[in-house]
C-alpha cells in the first residue's frame, strides 16, 4: 500500500515511519510512504498560506500550491485524496478496513485555519475527522489513519487474528487483559484466565467485552436506525 502525504512539516513523520508495527510494514516492503513539502509547489512571490478573505484570525493554505501538489501525487498514486478535518466523517474501524483494501491514498495535511475551499472542492475525495476536537495540523491525524489502516494490510501484523481480537474487531470493545505476576498489589488476575480451559476463557472474554461495551460505548450495541420514511403529501 502506498501513502503520499502533503505537509508543511515532513520531518514529523520520520520517527513514525521507523517504529513499531508501522516501521516493520515500511521496512518489510508491505507499505510505502513519501512526504511532499507543500512549499516546494509555491511559485513566484506567493507562499503556501495567506490571510483569509473576509478577515479573521489565522492563515489559510492557498489553493495553487495545494492543487499543484495533489495533482503531482496523483501521477503515481491512484488512491483517493483524504483531507483530515473536524468537519469530516468520523474515522472508525470500518473506514480503516475500507481504506486498507485500496492500493494507496494521498493525505493532505492542513494547517492554520485550513485549506482554501476551492482546492478541496476540486481535488479532495474524502474528508475524515478523528473526533470533536481541533489539532494544530493534519499530520497527527494522518499518522493515526495510516496506523489504523496498516493493521488491516495482509502481512503487517505478526498474527492476523490480532486485529480481529482488538476493540471493534467484533463490534465490541476488547476485554480486559492481564499478565504475570498473578497478583499485583493485592489484585489477582481472574482465575478463569489461569484455568487452561480455553472454552471458558473465550466465554469470559466475550462476556466481559459485552459488559464493557454496554457500560462505556452502548451506542455500539444499538442497531442502526433506518431514516424516517417520507410520506407523500407530508
Amino acid at each position: 500500500m502506498r501513502f503520499d502525504i502533503i505537509t508543511l512539516f515532513p520531518e514529523l513523520f520520520l520517527p513514525f515511519f521507523r517504529c513499531g508495527v508501522v516501521g516493520r510494514a515500511f521496512s518489510g516492503g508491505l507499505a510505502r510512504a513519501e512526504t511532499a513539502q507543500l512549499r516546494d509547489y509555491c511559485e513566484g512571490a506567493h507562499g503556501a498560506d495567506d490571510r483569509p478573505f473576509g478577515g479573521g484570525s489565522g492563515m489559510v493554505l492557498a489553493a495553487a500550491p495545494v492543487l499543484a501538489a495533489v495533482r503531482d501525487m496523483r501521477k503515481r498514486n491512484a488512491g483517493p485524496v483524504i483531507y483530515p478535518t473536524p468537519r469530516g466523517e468520523v474515522f472508525s474501524d470500518a473506514v480503516a478496513r475500507d481504506l486498507a483494501k485500496l492500493p494507496g491514498c494521498i493525505i493532505l495535511c492542513g494547517r492554520y485555519r485550513g485549506v482554501d475551499e476551492r482546492a478541496l472542492e476540486a481535488e479532495a475525495d474524502r474528508e475524515i475527522s478523528l473526533g470533536d476536537y481541533v489539532l494544530s495540523g493534519g499530520e497527527t491525524a494522518a499518522m493515526a489513519v495510516m496506523d489504523a489502516v496498516l493493521r488491516y494490510v495482509p502481512g503487517v501484523l505478526g498474527n492476523p487474528l490480532s486485529a480481529e481480537e482488538d476493540s471493534f474487531g467484533g463490534g465490541l470493545l476488547d476485554a480486559p487483559c492481564y499478565t504475570r505476576p498473578e497478583v499485583v498489589e493485592g489484585r489477582a488476575a481472574p482465575a478463569v484466565l489461569l484455568s487452561g480451559d480455553h472454552a471458558a476463557i473465550r466465554e469470559w472474554r466475550q462476556a466481559r467485552a459485552r459488559e464493557m461495551t454496554a457500560e462505556r460505548r452502548p451506542d455500539l450495541l444499538s442497531p442502526p436506525q433506518p431514516p424516517p420514511s417520507k410520506m407523500e403529501g407530508g
